[in-house]
């Protein structure tokens, strides 16, 4: 099978036997979760195997499946914060016997693809290397006691990382960003499919006209980098409006001015209806793929993005968009007024996001699987894992609503 498979593959995928899929957790409908329903679509008798699930966070599509959890479940339902779980999730995430299964696909960014696979065929769908161990370890450990707990930790889960991705079979990244990630931090090549743009974002009226202000959708977490939107729209005067929660959200809300609109974490009607009236939408950070750009282009909104990571797959600069090429507030205040000027060709841009597609997504994944269907791990993608990697590696510095 290859890429060029027709829509009635996608509806009548082969048969890959007994299918076992494996997403980190399972608490909001995010990117990743949305790529995991796509996968599941594939498949409606896989199982689905999960460090933690809190029902009726996900869509009823995935909740149809038999969903196994790990020994987490408790613990995670009565903690403030899972994530401080962390250490603990290498070891659950190995528990599962999956002796059972012909294939076994992980939707990883964070331990899924480290799962115990039996020998089998194993195709990890990588969304991001762990951030917080890697590359984006000083943004979620800036300073004090954390960063000093935190240090030995992320070495031994970098040990970790590197050790258990040599039992992945093939590797698909969701950008030309996270393959090269995965490239210098594990040895191993990897194919790039990207995610999809939601139907309902193409399916939405075009407007020609817009409202006076840009928009930010995002996690309020210190790696989005919102606070430069913010201090950028402050600088000129521009109207802003935020949309997302997090952890920033009292501080970003403390500390905004009237131009600035912090709206939190809202529907999906509100983000269409702004986005849809919007001049721009800002990414002001590095984004390991970007669905926020997909729908605003889908919507006929350009982006006006930081000129590097994921979203150099997706946006065409002077077509669908305009990067700022330095992280600074002159920089994009430049790129905000170019945006303005420019004369946008609203239909075209749409056209250009409705190429990310979920049919195409699932046609490009069929093709991968195909691929590494019956080879398992010795297959020899899998012994050319590099080990080269150094454990004693020092890092340098999955949604909107939620981090």
């Amino acid at each position: 099978m290859n890429a060029d498979l027709d829509a009635s593959s996608v509806s009548h995928p082969p048969s890959f036997g007994r299918v076992a899929v494996i997403h980190d957790w399972l608490t909001g409908m995010r990117g990743g979760e949305n790529v995991l329903e796509a996968i599941l679509d594939l498949f409606p008798d896989a199982e689905l195997f999960t460090l933690f699930h809190f029902p009726g966070t996900v869509s009823s599509s995935i909740e149809s499946h038999t969903i196994h959890t790990s020994r987490l479940q408790a613990l995670a339902s009565r903690v403030s914060d899972y994530r401080t779980l962390l250490p603990l999730f290498p070891r659950a995430v190995r528990q599962w016997d999956l002796s059972k299964f012909d294939l076994i696909i992980s939707s990883s960014h964070a331990v899924a693809k480290g799962v115990d696979s039996r020998g089998k065929a194993h195709l990890c769908y990588c969304h991001t290397p762990m951030r917080y161990v890697w590359d984006r370890f000083d943004d979620y450990f800036p300073r004090g006691v954390k960063r000093l707990l935190a240090r030995p930790l992320a070495a031994r889960l970098r040990r970790w990382d590197v050790a258990n991705s040599k039992y992945v079979t093939r590797f698909v990244a969701n950008s030309h960003f996270v393959c090269e990630r995965i490239r210098e931090y594990y040895g191993r090549d990897a194919a790039v499919v990207h995610p999809f743009v939601d139907e309902a974002f193409l399916s939405a009226p075009l407007r020609e006209s817009r409202d006076d202000f840009h928009v930010v959708l995002s996690a309020l977490v210190p790696y989005k980098r919102v606070e430069l939107a913010i201090e950028a729209a402050e600088a000129s005067g521009r109207r802003l409006v935020v949309i997302g929660g997090g952890p920033l959200l009292p501080k970003l809300r403390r500390r905004s001015g009237p131009n600035v609109q912090l709206l939190g974490p809202v529907s999906r009607e509100v983000i269409i209806d702004h986005l849809g009236r919007a001049q721009s939408l800002i990414l002001p950070g590095v984004e390991d793929f970007g669905i926020t750009p997909l729908e605003a282009m889908a919507l006929g909104t350009p982006v006006v993005a930081l000129g590097a990571g994921g979203v150099r797959d997706s946006v065409m600069p002077g077509t669908t968009g305009i990067f700022f090429e330095t992280a600074s507030v002159d920089s994009l205040r430049g790129a905000l007024s170019e945006a303005e000027r420019h004369g946008w060709n609203r239909a075209a841009i749409r056209a250009h996001a409705a190429t990310f597609s979920r049919e195409r997504f699932q046609r490009e994944m069929l093709a991968e699987l195909e691929q590494v269907a019956g080879t398992g791990v010795g297959s020899r993608e899998s012994e050319r894992a590099s080990n080269s990697v150094s454990d004693s590696r020092t890092p340098t510095p999955d949604s909107r609503n939620s981090p």
